[in-house]
């Protein structure tokens, strides 16, 4: 008999975890609708929206107020607002694309493609390498001159600033997040492809994974009549603010555009279920966890769940309690974003709101640690129930 036992627990198939899933997730993604409009409504957020994603279908997906405050457009489903540093997820899945072509090698080092590009000390420039920029570790002081960047200064006057600086530490060997050197990606695809980014993106991301309102850039987001706009907070409400080019000018870093719609099928594409696009091997390389980033643990709502925490390319991996959990958030002006999924659970999570507000972080580890008590609850059911009839 406890050789039978045995045999049951060891060969659970995937198939059979899968199924435990279905009932918990759709149930709290109802509970969570109720609690993503409560918390809107509390905390006066013009508009949100929010999508669950299990395997490759959308499970829910609703959007909550108006696109713009004092406006009764309504935010829906296919509302395209920016998503910040989110879009770093999308330049990681296009680089891996274009590496698998062989365009260029994740260890080429960056001088190859920009040349002018220099350190203080020049003996570190041929140590960074192309991957170095995705993972966040060029070694270089977080967040490198992005008050630049959001004094609207133009690109090719910032990379000449960092002359004036060293690496912290070998490129490859600490986590330091950048905006502007996550952003020479664009160059080093634009170089060796002979296309701009944006129409790359298009071609190799957004038409093949069925993102029908994405896009990169300020023109098209303007362009666009179904969008949100961005509210910041002032005088204790929220107020619309406008539109700026800065970060838009460094696009891999925060340059897309897209809806709930947009990203639900991003999230497919993580989960393996757009396989013709973004192969297996590709996903694995993505995800591998390059640096540990420590900060991460103290992050507000997430440090009372978060046990370690990783940066691959272009992604965060966070362990969750016993749980992998894939995530990048965004924040630019007036807009913030989250998306995570969970690859073993094949669970996926959009949140996209028109204010400056950390209840998006909030939302999110309500989400997450509300579908994974629940499927551990079904699977020991379910468990408890075979082992019974087995006995019996």
């Amino acid at each position: 008999m406890k050789t039978l036992v045995c045999t049951v627990i060891g060969f659970i198939s995937v198939s059979f975890i899968a199924a435990l899933q279905a009932a918990p997730v759709a149930d709290v993604a109802e509970y969570f609708d109720r609690h993503f409009e409560q918390q809107l409504a509390e905390h006066q957020i013009p508009g949100g929206v929010y999508a669950v994603i299990e395997g490759n279908q959308i499970v829910r997906v609703r959007g909550f107020g108006v696109r713009a405050r004092g406006s009764t457009d309504p935010v829906d489903p296919f509302t395209v607002f920016r998503i910040a540093s989110v879009s770093k997820t999308f330049a990681a899945g296009l680089a891996a694309v274009l590496a698998e072509q062989g365009y260029f090698n994740w260890d080429d080092p960056v001088v190859n493609y920009v040349p002018d590009f220099s350190f203080r000390s020049a003996r570190y420039n041929q140590a960074l390498q192309v991957e170095h920029l995705l993972a966040q570790t060029t070694g270089v002081i977080p967040n490198a001159y992005d008050n630049m960047i959001e004094a609207n200064v133009l690109p090719e006057r910032i990379l000449p600033h960092f002359r004036q600086l060293d690496p912290m530490c070998t490129p490859g060997e600490c986590y330091g997040y950048q905006n502007v050197l996550f952003s020479l990606i664009e160059p080093i695809v634009q170089q060796t492809t002979q296309k701009d980014y944006a129409t790359l993106m298009q071609e190799l991301i957004f038409e093949p994974l069925q993102m029908p309102t994405a896009s990169v850039g300020m023109d098209p987001f303007m362009a666009t009549e179904n969008k949100a706009m961005p509210h910041v907070r002032a005088r204790g409400g929220w107020y619309q603010s406008t539109v700026v080019p800065s970060y838009y000018r460094f696009a891999p870093a925060a340059g897309v555009n897209a809806s709930a719609i947009d990203l639900s099928h991003w999230v497919m594409a993580q989960l393996g279920h757009y396989p013709e696009v973004m192969p297996e091997h590709l996903l694995a390389n993505i995800t591998d966890k390059r640096v540990r980033t420590v900060r991460d643990l103290r992050r507000g709502h997430w440090r009372q769940f978060i046990r370690d925490a990783h940066y691959a390319l272009g992604w965060r991996v966070y362990q969750f309690g016993d749980e992998e959990l894939v995530y990048h958030g965004g924040w630019v002006r007036g807009f913030r974003a989250d998306v995570a999924y969970s690859r073993d659970r094949q669970v996926g999570l959009v949140i996209l709101l028109n204010a400056e507000s950390n209840i998006v972080s909030e939302l999110s580890t309500y989400f997450w640690s509300r579908v994974f008590d629940a499927i551990h609850l079904a699977e020991a059911e379910q468990l408890s129930e075979l082992l019974t009839t087995e006995e019996d």
